[in-house]
């Protein structure tokens, strides 16, 4: 299943089962039959009917949602072998850990909300009525070292825009792996029809400011003292790409 495709249930009952599931990343059949208060019987056939139609899959006796996943591609560079591929729920702590180390560098407020969105929700990709979102990773043996997020409003009036984070544990910087990331999610976007991309980063990261502005994105706007770091003030810069 697409994270853009729109999501249609013939049956309310069905429409709990697929919630219950994509809130919890990865449940057990019978934990969530419990927790909805259903028959077995009917429950067994919601999940067959999800199944079947794509929404969700099952590994051994879990469910997950199904989301339709990118091949993971495999690169080298400077004698650093990595992969970039979709992000499962097996990455959430190692994607925590990534997104807050970079965070903690005390120049990206947007991506220490992302972090501590996902560490709340325990859930690493969403699909909702409200909101979904779609994140890749960079890994070095199955260790996450970057990641690039993208925030996708299921608001009509937004749906053509979504807000993306990226970056790369400062060991693994210099490789070109950033670049690849922040292409895989522009190139996500736009050929599911997105036509804008945005990121806001404090005026002090000349580094990210100069990054983006290499692959094209431009500065469209400046909230002047928006951000407190460290008791002072800084600018919060607002980036944007057409795609």
């Amino acid at each position: 299943m697409e994270l853009t495709e729109t999501l249609d249930f013939s049956h309310e009952d069905r429409k709990d089962v697929y919630e219950y599931v994509e809130a919890h990343g990865t449940v057990r059949e019978d934990e969530a039959r419990r927790a909805l208060n259903m028959d077995a019987g009917a429950f067994g056939h919601h999940v067959t009917v999800l199944r079947r139609d794509g929404y969700l899959r099952k590994l051994d006796n879990k469910l997950q949602v199904a989301y339709q996943e990118d091949d993971a591609t495999a690169h080298e560079s400077d004698g650093v072998t990595y992969t970039i591929r979709t992000a499962q729920q097996v990455d959430l702590s190692g994607l925590i850990g990534a997104i807050r180390t970079v965070a903690e560098e005390g120049t990206y407020i947007e991506a220490e909300t992302v972090a501590e969105m996902i560490d709340h929700e325990e859930v690493v990709l969403r699909h909702n009525e409200v909101r979904s979102r779609m994140i890749f990773v960079a890994t070095v043996e199955d260790d996450v070292i970057g990641w690039v997020h993208l925030d996708l409003p299921e608001t009509e009036k937004l749906a053509h825009t979504a807000v993306l984070t990226v970056g790369i544990l400062p060991a693994y910087r210099g490789h070109g792996i950033g670049s690849r990331l922040l292409d895989r999610g522009c190139g996500w976007a736009s050929e599911r029809g997105f036509e804008k991309l945005y990121n806001s980063i404090p005026a002090t990261n000349e580094l990210a400011i100069e990054f983006l502005e290499s692959h094209g994105w431009e500065t469209e706007a400046v909230r002047e003292d928006h951000y407190r770091i460290e008791d002072e003030y800084v600018d919060e810069v607002m980036m944007a790409v057409s795609l």
